[in-house]
């Protein structure tokens, strides 16, 4: 899956944090929206299920990346492309097999219950000898 660059929306603004004399001034702060809801670029199985495991982090059916730990815009602005794509493929990947529940074995039953026995016979041992 290819995102075009004209389906991203940027916007910058001051950061907070570190930058000496230059967080006043420079727009480091990067948010990158995209959305999923409306996008050509994303198939429409693929959108149903990303739009489902989003749900909670889109607002109208758009989902924004806010990066601004790093003191430069071009830094947070890979930041942000790199976590856009890494929620994407999170939302997108297909669900796991589901599990086939399982009994266990006879011996297994038979060690378990053997096993619990002799635990009884040792604490049992630990009491007071009978006269």
């Amino acid at each position: 899956m290819v995102l075009p660059e004209r389906e991203l929306r940027w916007r910058f603004s001051r950061a907070s944090g570190p930058g000496g004399q230059g967080v006043n001034t420079t727009d480091s702060r990067v948010e990158l929206s995209f959305d999923v809801a409306g996008s050509p670029s994303i198939p429409e199985q693929l959108r149903s299920r990303a739009l489902a495991r989003l749900g909670n982090r889109l607002v109208d059916g758009v989902l924004t990346i806010v990066a601004a730990e790093h003191r430069s815009q071009l830094r947070n602005r890979d930041a942000a492309r790199e976590r856009l794509v890494a929620a994407l493929q999170e939302a997108t990947k297909a669900d796991p097999p589901t599990r086939r529940p399982t009994k266990p074995s006879a011996g297994a039953r038979r060690r378990r219950l053997d096993a619990k026995t002799r635990r009884g016979a040792i604490k049992k041992l630990r009491g007071r000898p009978d006269e």
